[in-house]
């Protein structure tokens, strides 16, 4: 059983504790607010206890790991504090917002010999995994371009105020809390990207909400595969990642639903059954943690997706495509 304590309980926070309610592999023991007190009515339901210091909870003996939902220009010093004092980690994306932060905090955790986690669950969405085993399998040949979408109404639902609705914790419109899991679904299939040319800009969102909200850009990855994605703030949901190959392609629309085409005959359509994306993603985390296994989102692949989001800001910004070293 992996003990962790969990910094921030919003309506993330919250919503992965409740994922692991009941868990006989990851079990949530304390939290950390600056309010404890506003908390406990949830803590007499869940048994966790609230406290107010993070650097206490990482001198706690009880603890095994600590879970991160805090902000994001936060991550990387928290990741650091909880390696060295020999915490493992699990942070929600993006695990930074600068790459080079990014390798800072995955160096930490490599010579801590901890294991870091990181938050895309979409990796755990069933359309997701089949549509992996598949392509692993050759089952579209070699991939040679790919596209994605994450778009939602998120943006309607943000307020004045809120670090989540600030261009200084969300750049890229709605790529930190959406297009990232696109992104990270995209690497992992064709692997690190090399170039990026993005725009950026801010459509319909109120004066008071100071981000973008419609967000595309074209991807060159560095085995010569291209790619295209975009994120919308503003619209209806969508999540889409889309596989071309030599022999065919694979889409998956949302988490359990898959299509699947050859070069000949009519479309596969694929149902699976949905399941608890959360709950497996933490429950994985623990298996890594007592296996001493790597995270299933390799370190370099957790770098080189910030790495991205960064040339993102950088070509919308300055109207050309921007090569990633």
């Amino acid at each position: 059983m992996l003990r962790a304590a969990i910094f921030g309980v919003g309506t993330w926070g919250a919503r992965l504790v409740q994922a692991v309610e009941g868990s006989e592999k990851f079990k949530f023991v304390k939290a950390i607010s600056r309010d404890p007190g506003k908390y406990s009515e949830l803590s007499k339901k869940t048994g966790i206890k609230f406290v107010s210091s993070y650097g206490r909870v990482l001198k706690d003996s009880e603890i095994d790991a600590v879970v991160l939902a805090t902000p994001h220009s936060l991550h990387h010093k928290q990741i650091i504090q909880a390696a060295k004092a020999g915490k493992h980690v699990y942070v929600e994306k993006p695990l930074a917002l600068k790459r080079k932060n990014a390798q800072q905090a995955v160096d930490a955790c490599q010579v801590a010999g901890v294991t870091l986690g990181l938050g895309f669950n979409r990796r755990y969405a069933p359309a997701f995994v089949e549509m992996m085993r598949r392509i692993k399998a050759g089952e579209i040949g070699d991939v040679l371009h790919i596209e994605g979408q994450h778009s939602g109404p998120t943006g309607y639902r943000l307020k004045a105020g809120n670090w989540r609705a600030t261009r200084a914790e969300a750049p890229g419109g709605g790529m930190t809390a959406r297009g990232i899991h696109t992104l990270d679904a995209m690497i992992n299939i064709a692997g690190p990207v090399a170039s990026v040319y993005a725009f950026s800009d801010k459509r319909h969102l109120p004066a008071e909400i100071d981000m973008d909200d419609t967000t595309s850009m074209l991807l060159r990855f560095a085995n010569g595969a291209t790619g295209y994605l975009g994120t919308v703030f503003v619209t209806g949901d969508c999540y889409r990642v889309h596989a071309f190959g030599t022999k065919g392609w694979l889409e998956m629309r949302g988490d359990a639903e898959l299509i699947a085409r050859g070069l000949e005959g009519a479309p596969e359509r694929v149902q699976i059954t949905p399941m608890d994306k959360e709950r497996a993603l933490l429950e994985g985390f623990a298996d890594a943690v007592a296996a001493k296994q790597p995270f299933v989102v390799p370190p370099d692949e957790i770098v080189n997706g910030i790495a991205v989001l960064e040339a993102i800001v950088a070509s919308a910004a300055k109207g050309r495509p921007v090569t990633i070293a």
